[in-house]
């Protein structure tokens, strides 16, 4: 988990203060969680970091969760 969380870092747009950040994505995505929620939409729920990472997952062998907002998991 550290080392995605570090590849996460190294090979995507995550600034280097978001480590906590990239830790938590990459313990969703090894233990395999369907949905991570946040309300960081910065770093987290942010469609062109996401792009990123999802990249970064498939190289490592693991799919990226979806990500998104509570609200965006309810719909309308």
């Amino acid at each position: 988990m550290e080392e995605l969380a570090q590849q996460f870092l190294i090979k995507s747009n995550l600034p280097p203060k978001a480590s906590d950040d990239a830790l938590h994505i990459a313990l969703a995505t090894v233990y395999q969680v369907d949905y991570l929620l946040t309300w960081n939409c910065k770093h987290i729920a942010n469609a062109q970091i996401q792009k990123k990472l999802s990249q970064i997952s498939i190289q490592s062998g693991y799919e990226l969760p979806t990500i998104c907002t509570p609200y965006e998991l309810m719909g309308d």
